[in-house]
């Protein structure tokens, strides 16, 4: 079976860009590699909320979404030809099943309208409907994996709704697993502007739940920080954050060029190598 890093290092050999999240590329073997560690412990489905940052990259990569349906989508185009409106096509939902060694694991990516961490909720939701009807209140059969911008976990007052409600017995769900990807700017705000708490997972010290902070530009730190999350999560069946320190290389959409707004971090990043560059060189090296 082919290994995180064979799978992050694919890109070395062949010149294709499949895990380009452009300063977060670690998220995306990572996430696959938890579906591996996940489905060998028993767990048998993960429910996945995000927004737009790598969404593209988790519908493909790890839900193997194809090309040709996501391109359609784009066009406004179904898969049986019929034209449809609403709202930004790639925050469609979309499930699949995937078999790791010998053992089938159900991935759910929900739906998500285009307020960022809107979503949260309605995937704890559904992860206690599947436990009550599905999975007998099993903790260890589904993981709910939400995935955060940095200036939403910290400025948007659901995600605290959330922990707050997470011990209630009528909430419970054996935590979740929240994974940031934290850029260090909100849109066009520096984090020092846009937050008074020193870490942008300080809400978790509301239930006392563990918050690990991991250098994005080293993939085996990421991978070890995602798999202790999920060890912990399993254990003790309790929330568990993984703040992934990284970057953006370019603006928040197509309309945004962050040089207007930060053109000294900019002018750093456009110069600074990425994971992949970075974790060749290292292995080069050894």
């Amino acid at each position: 079976q082919t290994s995180l890093f064979e799978k992050f290092l694919h890109t070395k050999f062949t010149g294709q860009k499949r895990f380009s999240l452009e300063g977060s590329e670690s998220f995306i073997p990572a996430l696959d590699d938890i579906i591996q560690i996940g489905a060998r412990s028993g767990v048998r489905e993960f429910v996945i909320g995000m927004a737009h940052r790598g969404r593209l990259n988790v519908l493909a990569n790890i839900m193997s979404k194809s090309y040709v349906d996501i391109f359609a989508e784009f066009l406004g185009k179904s898969l049986d030809h019929t034209e449809f409106e609403g709202d930004v096509k790639y925050h469609l939902g979309y499930s699949a099943d995937r078999l790791e060694e010998g053992r089938q694991v159900h991935l759910h990516l929900a739906a998500n309208p285009s307020h960022l961490e809107a979503v949260n909720a309605v995937v704890l939701g559904m992860t206690r409907a599947k436990l009550d009807l599905r999975y007998g209140g099993d903790f260890g059969k589904i993981a709910p994996i939400l995935v955060h911008g940095d200036a939403a976990i910290a400025g948007q007052g659901i995600n605290y709704e959330l922990i707050q409600m997470s011990k209630l017995e009528g909430y419970q769900i054996g935590g979740a697993v929240h994974v940031v990807l934290n850029n260090q700017v909100g849109f066009t705000t520096n984090y020092q502007e846009a937050r008074s708490s020193v870490y942008c997972t300080d809400l978790a010290k509301t239930t006392s739940s563990p918050a690990f902070h991991v250098n994005g530009d080293d993939p085996e730190a990421v991978a070890y920080a995602i798999h202790l999350a999920l060890e912990y999560k399993r254990r003790f069946n309790r929330d568990v954050f993984v703040d992934i320190l990284g970057y953006r290389r370019y603006g928040h959409n197509e309309g945004d060029e962050p040089r207007f707004t930060q053109p000294i971090l900019y002018d750093l990043i456009s110069k600074h190598p990425d994971p992949l560059e970075i974790y060749s060189k290292r292995l080069i090296g050894n």
